[in-house]
């Protein structure tokens, strides 16, 4: 399996021939370096990958490209030991095969200027996907599940500390099956439950709040305003774009929001989180369709997306960081005419 694959598997292709075609991929002199961006699903597929390929390759490396701060996901790493480290302390010289899990090549910047041996994730497939083993399965709830269907084929019972992971993974990148998902997801879910701990569960669950984030809470009641049904929130400069996510889950709880729609600028971009509950909308179309002619990404799924703008786009349009919730709520115009 030596040529590149230019679009996925067909949805007809069993699990067992692709797991067969995925050990073609790795010798047993390969390092492989699994790339991603760390939250608990794409962490607990990278661990899953480790395990489906042990005493088959060398040694298995996890890198992450960005920080984690989010004391949920803190807490994940601490408790199930995910041994990783940061994107820059990658030796590329020594690597010889390379992965990304939960995640396309051109999803982050720091994923570009690698080429994939291994592409396994569940978000929409891009057309500049390419790899010698592409598994993109978009209509999957999490690509924990795509992992444990892996697992199940290859024969292997996951240990507590993996199935707790993968159980993690799946539960949170469904909230709850509340998100868009398919019975493999909960088929996954409930195989994953025998041996999954439920006491570390609860305790990464119990870990979300500070008092850091408390007061961004309030910061953001503070801004809030409704555009017919749309609950939106500009929090200007933020430290982590983790907290845009924290508060656009937050305001989705108020029972007059069909959308929650939280900005604020990251770096160097505009970073625009979008959660939908209305039975027409789509969150991931209308971000691409809002968001997308402005450069960056944007994209997701029906009921939660995400759009990424380099400000060095939009300041020929604005004066400014104090006009950029101006510039997200008239980019709203058009989903307020429709909510």
């Amino acid at each position: 399996m030596n040529s590149l694959m230019d679009h996925p598997f067909p949805k007809s292709t069993a699990v067992s021939e692709k797991f067969k075609r995925l050990q073609v991929v790795v010798t047993s002199k390969d390092i492989l370096a699994i790339l991603i961006d760390a939250d608990p699903d794409s962490m607990a597929s990278a661990l899953a990958l480790r395990r489906l390929l042990w005493r088959k390759v060398k040694q298995v490396l996890i890198y992450r490209i960005n920080q984690i701060k989010r004391t949920d996901n803190l807490a994940f790493v601490r408790l199930l030991d995910v041994d990783q480290k940061h994107i820059r302390e990658i030796k590329r010289s020594k690597t010889t095969k390379w992965a990304v899990l939960d995640a396309q090549p051109n999803h982050r910047e720091k994923f570009t200027g690698y080429e994939f041996d291994i592409i396994i994730d569940h978000h929409p497939v891009l057309p500049t996907t390419r790899g010698r083993f592409v598994d993109v399965r978009e209509n999957y709830g999490a690509t924990s599940t795509i992992m444990t269907e892996y697992l199940r084929a290859a024969k292997i019972k996951p240990s507590a500390r993996l199935a707790t992971a993968l159980f993690y993974g799946i539960k949170t990148d469904t909230h709850n099956f509340v998100k868009e998902c398919i019975p493999n997801d909960i088929s996954a879910f409930r195989y994953l439950y025998q041996f999954t701990n439920m006491n570390i569960i609860r305790k990464i669950e119990s870990s979300e709040i500070t008092r850091k984030t408390l007061s961004k809470i309030r910061i953001a009641m503070d801004r809030l305003t409704f555009l017919d049904g749309i609950a939106f929130v500009h929090m200007d400069k933020v430290d982590n774009p983790d907290i845009l996510v924290i508060l656009a889950d937050f305001f989705m709880k108020l029972v007059e929001a069909r959308w929650s729609i939280v900005s604020g600028v990251y770096g160097k971009e505009l970073v625009i989180i979008l959660r939908n509950a209305s039975l027409q909308g789509d969150a991931g179309k209308t971000a691409q369709k809002l968001f997308g002619g402005w450069g960056g990404t944007a994209g997701g799924h029906m009921g939660a997306a995400r759009a990424e703008i380099p400000l060095a786009r939009i300041t020929s349009k604005i004066r400014g960081g104090a006009d950029l919730s101006h510039f997200v709520r008239t980019q709203l115009k058009e989903l307020k005419e429709t909510a």
